[in-house]
């Protein structure tokens, strides 16, 4: 199903830009366009889904506080509750840093710290819910929330003038994976290979497709944390099952570098989170694959999901590359 706002009310998310990126073309060997996730209101893809289901509840219930877990999600739900005159809370995790939570007071929002990575947080807002009656807006694991990232790829078909040869995400807890592949068999693009990239310390995606099952990884050790969720939503692996997912795993110094090569080419700074998919690219990773038979040569072109870029700024970047012996 194509996601519509609900009532009739306008989407929170914007239509994005699709600009090809020439030294990311150059890097790969065929043309490469960027989507650029980064420029949403909220600073991510999230705005997407969550707006979404953030109106369907609005329009199905009286106005009461919500809360939701995680950084960009938390900063997804906290833009739309303010659109909707809604109270929010957010739980976000110690790991995320002081960054998020001021962005998150900006747009209103109570702010609670608590436990040390996402599934933590998440843990509390769970039990929040339960205790004080709240409406629960979950970050990544909703129908409504995959149907709402699935308008990424409408645009795409609207805006490129062939079917890609392959589109490349991040995967932190598979929502954005979800939506993708709900776009793709909404505009008869099912068989165009998707490259999910996570990093090392963070990648529950990858081991649970090798496992053929959920894992829960004992601990979010990467500095991608906004990858960070110990386990994936049931519905990624499904999709690995619809769709040709190719999972690609990268070390957060590979991911680290890419941010930073990629701020020097397109002149925008995005979050480590994003720099898995970007080292995929600027590594060779992508080639190998052709080599290796998994992916088509040549591609007529590949479409890169920049998934966003609100909760890092360069001082963050330098502490990254300092904690990474990368200086």
């Amino acid at each position: 199903m194509a996601a519509q706002p609900a009532r009739g009310q306008k989407p929170f998310h914007v239509v994005t830009p699709v600009l090809e990126s020439l030294p990311l073309s150059k890097a790969v060997g065929t043309k490469v366009f960027m989507k650029l996730e980064n420029v949403q209101p909220s600073g991510s893809f999230k705005i997407r889904g969550i707006g979404h289901l953030c109106q369907d509840v609005r329009g199905r219930a009286p106005p009461e506080p919500s809360l939701s877990p995680g950084g960009n999600a938390g900063l997804a739900a906290a833009y739309a509750a303010r659109e909707l005159g809604l109270p929010i809370t957010v739980v976000v995790p110690s790991s995320s840093g002081p960054t998020p939570v001021r962005k998150l007071e900006e747009l209103g929002a109570t702010v609670e710290v608590y436990g040390k990575v996402w599934d933590d947080a998440n843990r509390r807002a769970q039990e929040l819910a339960r205790t004080e009656g709240w409406v629960n807006i979950p970050p990544f694991d909703h129908p409504l929330v995959w149907e709402g990232h699935s308008s990424l790829v409408r645009e795409l078909k609207d805006s490129l003038e062939a079917k890609p040869g392959a589109v490349v995400v991040a995967v932190g807890g598979g929502g954005l994976l979800a939506g993708v592949v709900a776009g793709l068999q909404q505009v008869g693009w099912q068989d165009v290979p998707i490259i999910a990239a996570e990093t090392l310390g963070a990648h529950s995606f990858h081991e649970a497709l090798k496992a053929g099952r959920l894992v829960t990884l004992p601990d979010i050790t990467s500095v991608a944390t906004c990858l960070g969720a110990k386990t994936v939503a049931a519905r990624a692996l499904e999709c690995a099952r619809e769709c040709q997912v190719i999972s690609q795993v990268v070390q957060d110094a590979e991911a680290v570098r890419a941010v930073e090569q990629f701020l020097d080419d397109e002149r925008l700074l995005v979050e480590s989170a994003c720099g898995a998919p970007l080292a995929v690219l600027y590594s060779g990773r992508l080639q190998r694959l052709q080599q290796e038979g998994r992916l088509r040569t040549p591609l007529d072109s590949v479409v890169l999901v920049v998934c966003g870029g609100s909760n890092t700024h360069m001082a963050q970047l330098r502490a990254l590359k300092s904690q990474l012996g990368l200086e």
